[in-house]
């Protein structure tokens, strides 16, 4: 449908899909030339009599191709395929940060799984081995440390252990406005009187209002 660079170019959209539908509709999407990404990982199952390996999706129901949205009904026409995600029927592209760090994840090889969506928390930026260069949210479960990284569209996470070692955490930016706001209800130390003495939690809530320097 599109050469290699023209589909470069294009959003990447997540596709709905029935349920155990994901390969299926992604061997449409190959056969029909699209770029598409299925992001899957291992799993260990246990029956009474056996124990199997199995390679499960990341994001049940849901895989992503890149497309023109102008040009959507062959998609919409692929066997097992349920809808475009988006709004209004109207499809909304998958914030391009959020796509390039599962990529990076399921490209790096390590152990990932599904992970309760996470909206905030103290977000980190691994600054070593595979991942060196992603940010996400770093959560710690059973005294390990974990990165997860989510896809804001479809409001689901994913997670990979990481080395606390390897992480920094990322401060927030304040606007110029937010800045300039800040510097001015901070007082001068001659604009207090001598009888004001700020007690220590009041000192703390002030310092916290001091302009955060760029990074």
């Amino acid at each position: 449908m599109h050469t290699c660079g023209e589909s470069r170019r294009l959003p990447w959209f997540a596709v709905q899909v029935r349920s155990r539908h994901e390969s299926t509709v992604a061997a449409f999407l190959r056969g029909k030339e699209y770029e598409w990404f299925l992001p899957t990982y291992r799993c260990r199952r246990r029956w009474s009599d056996r124990t199997k390996d199995l390679e499960l999706p990341l994001f049940p129901g849901y895989l992503f191709c890149r497309f023109n949205p102008t040009d959507r009904l062959p998609i919409l026409k692929i066997p097992g395929l349920v809808s475009i995600v988006g709004t209004a029927k109207k499809p909304v592209p998958v914030d391009d940060v959020e796509i390039a760090a599962v990529r990076t994840l399921v490209g790096s090889g390590l152990h990932r799984q599904p992970w309760p969506y996470v909206r905030v928390g103290q977000k980190v930026r691994i600054e070593r081995g595979a991942l060196c260069g992603l940010e996400g949210i770093l959560q710690s479960f059973k005294g390990r440390h974990r990165i997860v990284l989510s896809v804001s569209l479809l409001q689901r996470s994913v997670a990979t252990e990481i080395d606390s070692a390897w992480m920094t955490p990322v401060r927030p930016c304040l606007s110029s406005s937010t800045r300039r706001s800040a510097a001015q209800v901070i007082p001068t130390r001659t604009s207090l009187p001598e009888e004001v003495r700020l007690q220590p939690s009041s000192q703390a809530a002030i310092n916290e209002l001091a302009p955060v320097p760029p990074h």
